[in-house]
Order: C-alpha cells, then structure tokens, then sequence
C-alpha cells in the first residue's frame, strides 16, 4: 500500500513548487514522511537549505526536525512515489488562465514517474483541468497510462497568507481521487497532518470546482460592498458606517469594501470564467464582480483628485504617500496587487507618488512594478493613502499621520485603520 511504505519511510514524498503553499506543506508532512522539497529556483533552494523562507512567513525553527532535503536537481526526484503540485497558477495580461507553470511541473514529474506512482494536485484550476489537460502530459512524458499505471487526485490549498493562528493542521481538507483506492490513500497521507479534519469529495471535479467556487464567492462579495461605497459617497454616506448598522441582524454577512487583489480572490474567478466561456456560457454575475473590483484603483484615485481639486490644489503640484503595497497586510507577497494599479492611476494623473512598505522587498517591488520603495517619508506631503492594514500602521494616533503631511492634508484611509475618525485633517475612506 503507497501509504505504508511512505509513512515506514520506504518512499518518499515530492512537493514540487515551494512557495507560500508549498514550503509549509512540505514542512509539515517531513514530520511525519520523507520529503523531498523541489523548486527550479536555485536561489530559493539555497535560502531553504540554511531554513530560510523566501516568502518570509515561517520562522527558522520551524524547519528544524524536518526530515526534508531541498533540491532544484530532477534526479532527486526519482525516488518519490508521491507527488504533490504546489505552484501557482496565474492569469496573464489579457486575464486568460496562465497554466505554464502546472504544465512545466506536469512534464518534470512526467520524466521521473513510474508505475504505482500518485500525483496530487493543490494548484487552483478549473473543473477538468487536472484529468484533462495534466493527466496527458503526464502520461507523454512517461510513457505510462494514466489510471493503469498511476494515479490522480487533487486537494485544493486553503493556505492564508499572514495568518498565524490558523496553519495547516487547523484547517479542513478536501481531498478526492481518480478511483477509491487512491482517495484512500490520498486521505491517509494528508490525514496524518491534517487535525480539523478531511472532506474526501466525490470527484475530482468536485474539488476543483469547491476550490475555484471559495474565491469566486467571496470576490463577488467584496464586489458588492465595493459598489455600495461608490453609490453610497454620492450619497454622502459612510459605508464602514452603514454596515456596522446593517451588521445587527442575524443574518447578515460582515464584508467590507477594498482593493482585491493576490493570487487567490483576485485571480480564481478568471479560472471559472475560461471555463464556463469554453463551455458556450457567458458568467455576467462573476464578470460584473470582477469589472468593479479591478476598477477600484481607478475609484480611489479619481476621489483623491477630485479632494485635491476641491481645495484649490493642481495635482500636477501635489505630492502623495502611499503606505503599503503588498496584496495585503502583515504579509510580503506583492503579486497582483492593486496598490500598484492605484500607483499608476495616481501617476496619470501627474501626481508625484511616495511608497513605503515595511514588508515589501525593494528590488522585487521594483523588478515587478518599477516603484521604488522608500525607507521612510521623505517630505510633506498633500495626502497620505493608507492602502494596506499592516500592524505597523493600525492603532496610530491622528498625529502620527498629520506628521508626514503639510497645509490642509487629506488622510485616504482604505482599510479604516484609523479610529475614531479625525477630525482635524480631511479624512475619507471606503
């Protein structure tokens, strides 16, 4: 039985991809298996060998204890009977699925695969994706057919970034598999980690699209609330306002307006939307929500704008600091962040634009987005936008931010850090 000889250790277990999801997932399971740890970036590996995280979210003890061996090398592959994908699987610039990176890591492990072999997928996709387009490349690269000679299965990652006090073993898991016997063992391996315990979907399918359906949902929900704040600033209602009120009944949901962006809720809608597209059906619900979320930049900076006008002032003069970058707090990872649209909507506006992040990776800021992080303010500025919920930046006075600012500042507040509202300085916020 696969499972046995993994957890006697007559195997071992590949994580291929090690990033936010992958690294802690190998960590864990190399309490309990033989893990190889396998990532093409060299520079990556390097850093996990002397238990460094590149993403900055697990401390160095946690690596200690860990029965894992971090390689970049396919021949350390090939003694893994167990493999598990990790990577990301993004949206390219015309918002279409980018599955190079699940492709690539399909066609490494299709080199080293033999018979008896699994391969779980944790990687978001849509409905299909793992039996449709991985399974063959799997089955080119190897020589192998899939179902006779190995096996499937998928187990969609539940990873949150930033969160400490939910980790792996705290959250539920879906798993599922290509026939009973590998849901089986599937359920078995990750049941050694797993304390909250395991959901075993019907299908592989099903987990798919359970995975793909957590993020749509809530991406539409923020949407919602993000078309409340701009109907309710006509109004000159504040939202943060209206939904504490609303907040009272029952039964009503808590979410809030903002920047959406990352890899997850940002992204997954766009692996739904191909899909259904593929499939002869246009989503306009899922569509909708997206066109408002990505067009929140657009809302801030026209806001700000139209304040600064207001009080006599030529933007093409005004200098603003932007504080935070990363997709969101208390976090590193930059990718897909709207702060970086809000950036550029503020720069084609010819406002000049400071930004200060005390997670963010200078040369990764720049390399990605071409802005150069400063360590600290640097000079008075016209308006002060608080993007991102760092704890550096919560429980701060008024004064703290009017320190930065110069005559009649403007504070733009887009997570409400600030409580109570000040009352000294022209404050807005979604």
């Amino acid at each position: 039985m696969v499972y046995q000889k993994l957890k006697s250790k007559e195997s071992s277990i590949a994580i291929i991809g090690l990033g936010y999801v992958g690294l802690p997932l190998a960590l864990e399971l190399a309490r309990h298996f033989k893990v190889v740890g396998f990532d093409i970036k060299q520079d990556r590996v390097d850093k996990m060998r002397q238990h460094i995280d590149p993403s900055h979210e697990i401390e160095s003890k946690n690596f200690q204890g860990a029965d894992i061996y971090f390689t970049s090398n396919l021949e350390d592959l090939k003694q893994c009977t167990f493999f598990i994908v990790a990577v990301p699987t993004p949206v390219d610039e015309h918002k279409v699925p980018d599955l190079k990176p699940l492709l690539s890591a399909s066609e490494i492990i299709g080199k080293v695969l033999k018979k008896g072999d699994y391969v779980v997928y944790e990687s978001t996709v849509y409905p299909g994706c793992t039996e449709e387009d991985c399974a063959p490349i799997l089955e080119k690269n190897s020589g192998l057919v899939f179902g006779k000679d190995f096996k499937l299965g998928y187990s969609p990652e539940r990873i949150n970034p930033g969160d400490k006090s939910k980790t792996i073993r705290d959250i539920l898991k879906i798993v599922s598999g290509s026939d009973e016997e590998a849901l089986e063992n599937i359920s078995l391996v990750y049941g050694e980690i797993i304390h909250a315990g395991i959901y075993k979907a019907s299908s592989i399918k099903v987990a798919e699209a359970a995975k793909v359906i957590e993020n749509t949902q809530r991406d539409l929900n923020i949407s919602f609330m993000n078309e409340l704040a701009i109907i309710f600033d006509r109004m000159g209602i504040d939202t943060r306002e209206v939904i504490e009120a609303a907040g009272t009944k029952w039964n009503f949901l808590k979410y809030y307006p903002g920047l959406v962006g990352g890899h997850c809720i940002g992204v997954d809608p766009y692996y739904l939307v191909h899909k259904a597209m593929e499939l002869g059906y246009d989503p306009q619900v899922i569509l909708s929500g997206r066109r408002i979320n990505d067009g929140m930049p657009a809302f801030v900076a026209k806001k700000l704008i139209q304040i600064l006008i207001s009080k006599k002032k030529n933007p093409g003069d005004c200098k603003v600091l932007v504080m935070g970058i990363t997709f969101k707090e208390n976090v590193a990872d930059i990718r897909n962040s709207k702060v970086a649209d809000l950036y550029k909507e503020l720069k084609a506006y010819s406002v000049k634009v400071d930004v200060i992040d005390p997670h963010a990776d200078t040369l990764e800021t720049w390399e990605e987005y071409q802005i150069q992080l400063l360590d600290k303010p640097t000079d008075q500025y016209d308006a002060v936008i608080v993007a991102v919920a760092h704890d550096e930046y919560k429980n701060k006075t008024e004064d703290y931010y009017t320190q930065f600012m110069g005559k009649d500042p403007i504070l733009i507040d887009l997570k409400a850090v600030l409580s109570p509202k000040p009352k000294n300085i022209h404050y807005w916020r979604l």
